[in-house]
């Protein structure tokens, strides 16, 4: 079994659009969620939901009706701020008001804004433990342009206080680490932007390659896959990373869910 995860944000939260952003924006946050839960309803596939919490404050009944559907709530921060920029006093505050707003779902799983845990922000594992979570999803084992840990493991671990790259048998949080398609290096193959610009057959081909060895941990962003464009004045890349192939993204997913099967991390964790 593997772990489909959904990080619920935002689009503006991406962060190849954060300096190019309109005054005015529309969220289109029901739009965008409302299909996915049609389609993991179809194919009875139960996911993580990620959920930040100022989301969570403004559409209290969305996640309601997430959690009484079976799914698995979990916390991706309050502001969707990296940790590097909020800092340890900073990111208390944050978790705080997120389980203030979500802590009746009983989080046990948190993912960082970004994948913003390295070695940088580790003080992140104590203060996890310290509200009571029992795993973290933010390692990235590839390096990208935005975040990245090279060399961490690509298999669920307890990352030591003192390398998130190493594994410590007594570490109190389990990592849950993104999957990685190994060819002779780490390639980006967990989901989001990946899931959109990799043909399926291919995407296919590789995942069955991953799941023979480990399960697989897939992300996506339901703005992904709603396929409505912004007016927005960003260099190409910005815009071609945060519009490619969300036209057939949907579809995409579908066809995921007919060959995969998926649990919640908080299910798998304890099957592995």
């Amino acid at each position: 079994m593997n772990a489909l995860t959904i990080d619920l944000e935002y689009w503006w939260c991406n962060e190849f659009l954060t300096k190019y952003l309109p005054e005015k924006r529309i969220a289109h946050v029901i739009e965008s969620v409302s299909p996915l839960l049609d389609l993991l309803h179809k194919y009875e596939t139960h996911a993580t939901f990620f959920v930040l919490g100022d989301l969570a404050k403004q559409y209290p009944e969305l996640v309601e009706t997430i959690y009484n559907d079976g799914h698995e709530i979990a916390c991706h921060s309050y502001s969707h701020k990296a940790l590097h920029e909020l800092g340890e006093e900073g990111f208390q505050e944050e978790i705080k008001k997120s389980l203030d707003i979500i802590g009746k779902y009983h989080p046990i799983g948190f993912r960082a804004p970004s994948f913003s845990i390295n070695n940088s922000t580790r003080w992140a594992f104590t203060i996890l433990n310290k509200f009571g979570f029992k795993y973290d999803s933010s390692v990235f084992p590839a390096r990208t342009m935005l975040y990245g840990v090279p060399g961490a493991p690509l298999d669920v671990y307890r990352p030591s206080l003192l390398d998130v790259a190493q594994n410590d048998p007594k570490g109190k949080i389990i990592e849950v680490p993104l999957t990685v398609l190994k060819f002779g290096t780490n390639i980006p193959f967990s989901g989001g932007f990946y899931f959109r610009l990799i043909p399926f057959w291919l995407f296919r081909i590789g995942l069955n390659e991953i799941v023979k060895k480990r399960p697989a941990v897939i992300y996506i962003h339901p703005w992904e896959l709603y396929p409505v464009s912004y007016d927005l004045k960003a260099p190409f890349l910005s815009y071609f990373e945060s519009n490619y192939g969300k036209k057939f993204a949907l579809k995409k997913m579908e066809k995921l869910l007919k060959h995969f099967k998926f649990l919640p991390i908080k299910e798998l964790i304890y099957a592995v």
